[in-house]
């Protein structure tokens, strides 16, 4: 168990102090799980906009006239296929075909690549990257030196704006490019977490304060707050997007998962040939979306069907937005179908469950 006297602090960690948040441990960081209140904070996001303090992440780059090659058999997805300024979400998989990780891959320049993974998986992420990468790509981890501020939400382009330029609001979803942010040096994807339109912002510890502040002053008449870790996980469950270390790990394979999409099976990647028999098999189980009704699930509790345990919560939560008890669980693939009934085991007692289309919530277009 982590000590607080071990947790590591973000270079805003005094800014959250200031502003009220409650601070929580979290991948071996001191973070702020809320400020004003979870839904309140939800409900900005999706309504006006919310900042955010993602500077746990980590951050590889990998720097070669092979890196793009190099890293497209490491990930999963389509990654030798991106243009300078494109980013791609994937998988690191092991030969098994289970995920060490997910990760997002930005080419920032023609023989640049970045990629973002989860904190709690930086150092086992390093060695597998370290083990199966070949001598000649340059590769340095980042993570301790890195700044990652996200700004989320409808107003996110015209807040980012005023501290980054007007180029900023013209980057495609998943674009990515180099620029100036309060006069700190940049660099800006249109990528986030929280199923909203938004960016991050990835600058030098050192920057990190004074484009933080900026953002808070250029977004006060946008209603602009701060986001704790609380939010951004209601605001993830909502869009359906997977938490490492809850909806999959090194136990699951992206089948059953429902991120095949993620798995360009007609390239060689680092378990591919598993994962394609995974497919070609189908899996015994698949992640189910359920609405629980008259409950709250949280990630362990038990899913059964007609009083028999037939699977586990692995994320729960009630959604601000779409006003339904939400979760996610691994559920034998023949109850896996939309419109099956099942139950949560809450306090011993079963609570009526139903496998529903995901994502929960879609922002209008």
């Amino acid at each position: 168990m982590t000590t607080d006297a071990a947790l590591r602090r973000t270079p805003l960690y005094e800014e959250h102090r200031a502003l009220g948040a409650r601070m929580v441990p979290f991948a071996g960081y001191e973070m702020p799980i809320q400020y004003a209140g979870i839904v309140a904070e939800h409900r900005a996001v999706r309504e006006a906009a919310g900042l955010f303090d993602l500077s746990h992440m980590g951050e590889f780059h990998f720097d070669a006239p092979s890196a793009l090659a190099a890293v497209d058999r490491l990930v999963s997805s389509d990654i030798a296929g991106l243009a300078v300024g494109q980013a791609r979400y994937g998988l690191l998989c092991n030969e098994r075909g289970t995920i060490v990780d997910d990760v997002i891959v930005y080419r920032t320049g023609a023989d640049h690549v970045l990629m973002v993974v989860n904190a709690a998986n930086v150092d086992k992420d390093e060695a597998h990257v370290r083990r199966h990468l070949k001598k000649d790509v340059g590769f340095v981890d980042r993570s301790a030196d890195t700044a990652l501020i996200a700004i989320q939400g409808p107003r996110a382009a015209d807040i980012l704006v005023r501290i980054a330029g007007g180029s900023v609001a013209a980057l495609p979803p998943f674009g990515v490019k180099s620029a100036r942010a309060a006069g700190a040096e940049a660099t800006i994807a249109r990528t986030g977490y929280t199923g909203e339109d938004g960016f991050e912002v990835f600058v030098d510890n050192a920057d990190a304060v004074q484009v933080w502040q900026a953002l808070l002053v250029a977004g006060r008449g946008d209603a602009l707050v701060p986001v704790g870790l609380g939010a951004r996980d209601t605001l993830r469950l909502e869009a359906r997007f997977s938490l490492y270390g809850n909806d999959i790990d090194e136990t699951t394979g992206p089948i059953e998962a429902g991120l095949g999409w993620t798995c360009k099976l007609d390239k060689d990647f680092i378990g591919r040939d598993a994962v394609a028999k995974q497919k070609a098999d189908g899996p015994k189980r698949r992640i189910a979306g359920l609405v629980v009704d008259g409950g709250v699930a949280r990630h362990g509790y038990d899913v059964t069907s007609e009083g028999k345990v037939i699977g586990q919560v692995t994320s729960g939560t009630y959604g601000p937005t779409v006003a339904q008890n939400i979760a996610l669980a691994y559920v034998p693939t023949d109850l896996s179908k939309v419109g099956t009934t099942l139950a949560v085991r809450i306090r011993e007692k079963d609570v009526p469950a139903t496998v529903v289309k995901t994502p929960f919530y879609r922002r209008a277009q």
